[in-house]
């Protein structure tokens, strides 16, 4: 801050000089105390100055309504919602979100310091704050082929950006068990910041494994499933991320262990969130919503989401309506139900009635660097390719588990065909494909899964966490390759097939996993998916996010990589056939 800034600031504070913005005839909720207060409220340069008695160039009443400090996301990937930042920050800043902690490792599994600094960029001037921590697994884990590799040395020059805040999510756990160099190099460029922040990824760690964790100096986890796993995390001083996303749904399981003792080690985040499900329920509001709706008390759960989440961060200025920190606020019309009316950033309305305000936007969006575009290099391949041999009667098979990311892992006898699996739709089993996409190196893991429960058809997608390459799943072969034929054409994205026919294909060309059109445009697209997928026919509610899931060995139990099927609670690839 200038020293003319901080003047002024002390003298609006004082009385002195009249305040650019006073919100008056509002109950502010005061974060620090957990109860609600009344006071006019200065701003003054985008900043709270003062709450008091204040007169101002613009007054605004807020009618009797709740001011809120402006929400805060602590954990979210923008890719998981296949749009822009732009598009992402007019989709969750109607909801309340004036902040956002993002990871941006699915981009860079693609491609790498280019994918990391389109990110940053595409994110500046936004009425959103944009925050990023380095991806620390790029690739995510040594079993599969990514996009790029990002070493310590790769990643320590980024932690100069005033937006890079920490070492992402933690997700290679024998790494840090096993003290690999690589990764305490990763760990100790993160503790020598300012503010050390490392997350974490702690999914199905014992007490031991959470012990190594926090010893690496790993804060965070939003992995947690069950009240235990919570308890767990919360009694050895690890903040609990509670985790609402589209897919993985947490809340109701971890939200019994939140009490008035231990709720400011806690917050909400999205993780994975799709656009659609933003624009329908919201962001982290909805957390907060449901809640309170579950007997939460009100304003710790509008803790979790502001001052919780800024002191997690070390975000010195945001999280609270007090003197000092950023003027980022919402005016909420009965604290119970949550509803906003107008979202405010850095003093200024920058969303009205569930509306972004156009004038609150860059005039120009940030144009996409080549390198971003054409990242799906796959070679021709046949149906010979995709027969997965039987030799034994019994198999094992991944089991979806629907809203979760955690696999069942099943055995049991699949139908076969002269010794090469058949899928069958009436035991729900169908193939499970997984092909390099990065180098064209024709690599393709094999697998049986289960809980999709196509009637006919194949899916196909880019979007497969966290090294992306093409996953397909379905009932024949035909439908397979004409799926994969038509995410390849377009640059990557989503397909469904039946036979030879492309029932629906949606165009995601910025690194095989972001939409270069509007949010009308992808949310047309998304419906013509779901038509398709009620042709096909399936039992998932987004069988593509389940899919996308199925190809990410770091959570349990089994799951499938381009080097084959992998069982994540042994570490090690494991044949589909089990022998006898």
């Amino acid at each position: 801050m200038e020293r003319h800034q901080l003047q002024r600031h002390i003298h609006v504070a004082s009385g002195k000089e009249p305040a650019d913005l006073v919100i008056k005839n509002g109950q502010l909720v005061d974060v620090f105390n957990g109860q609600l207060i009344s006071g006019d409220i200065a701003i003054c340069n985008g900043s709270f100055v003062g709450i008091g008695s204040y007169e101002g160039k613009e007054v605004l009443d807020a009618k009797g309504m709740t001011i809120v400090p402006g929400l805060i996301d602590g954990h979210a990937h923008i890719e998981s919602a296949m749009v822009t930042p732009e598009i992402f920050a007019k989709a969750v800043v109607p909801h309340g979100v004036t902040t956002l902690i993002a990871d941006p490792h699915e981009i860079a599994n693609v491609a790498g310091i280019d994918g990391i600094d389109y990110m940053l960029n595409a994110s500046e001037g936004l009425p959103l704050d944009i925050y990023y921590m380095l991806p620390s697994s790029v690739p995510a884990t040594p079993w599969e082929k990514n996009g790029a590799q990002l070493d310590a040395k790769a990643l320590a020059p980024l932690y100069q950006h005033p937006r890079i805040l920490g070492l992402g999510e933690v997700m290679d756990y024998p790494s840090v068990r096993d003290g690999s160099p690589e990764m305490i190099d990763k760990l100790i460029d993160a503790m020598h910041q300012p503010i050390p922040q490392i997350d974490g990824h702690a999914a199905g760690l014992d007490e031991t494994g959470i012990n190594i964790y926090l010893t690496a100096h790993i804060r965070t986890d939003h992995e947690c499933v069950t009240a235990d796993e919570a308890r767990t995390r919360l009694e050895r001083g690890m903040y609990l991320m509670i985790r609402e996303g589209s897919v993985a749904k947490n809340m109701n399981a971890l939200l019994p262990v939140v009490n008035e003792r231990n709720a400011r080690r806690c917050l909400f985040v999205t993780d994975d969130k799709h656009l659609d499900d933003l624009e329908a329920e919201g962001s982290v509001n909805y957390c907060v919503k449901e809640a309170i709706r579950q007997g939460l008390d009100p304003i710790t759960a509008i803790q979790m989401v502001t001052l919780n989440a800024a002191e997690c961060f070390g975000l010195r200025k945001k999280g609270a309506i007090a003197p000092g920190y950023d003027a980022d606020f919402l005016l909420v019309d009965g604290i119970d139900t949550f509803a906003i009316e107008r979202v405010f950033k850095s003093g200024k309305c920058v969303a009205h009635q569930g509306q972004p305000l156009k004038d609150a936007y860059p005039t120009h969006s940030y144009k996409t660097p080549p390198s971003l575009l054409q990242t799906v290099r796959l070679p021709e391949f046949t149906s010979e390719q995709l027969q997965l041999p039987m030799k034994n009667s019994q198999a094992r098979v991944i089991g979806i588990i629907e809203d979760s990311l955690v696999t069942d892992h099943v055995i049991t006898s699949p139908p076969t065909i002269k010794g090469y699996f058949q899928p069958s739709t009436t035991q729900d089993l169908l193939k499970l494909a997984v092909v390099e996409r990065h180098q064209a190196s024709g690599r393709i893991g094999l697998a049986i899964v289960k809980g999709l429960g196509l009637n006919k058809g194949a899916l196909a997608s880019t979007v497969a966490h966290d090294s992306h390459n093409l996953v397909l799943a379905g009932v024949d072969d035909l439908s397979m390759l004409t799926a994969a034929r038509a995410v390849k054409e377009v640059g990557g994205g989503l397909a469904v097939a039946d036979g030879d026919r492309v029932l629906a294909c949606l165009p995601l060309p910025i690194a095989g996993l972001i939409s270069n059109g509007s949010a009308k445009d992808l949310l047309t697209g998304l419906d013509t998916i779901t038509k398709a997928l009620e042709e096909v026919g399936t039992t998932l509610s987004n069988p593509f996010l389940s899919l996308s899931f199925l190809t990410l060995p770091v959570i349990p139990r089994l799951k499938l990589t381009d080097g084959g099927l992998f069982d994540v609670e042994a570490f090690r690839f494991v044949d589909v056939g089990i022998d006898e």
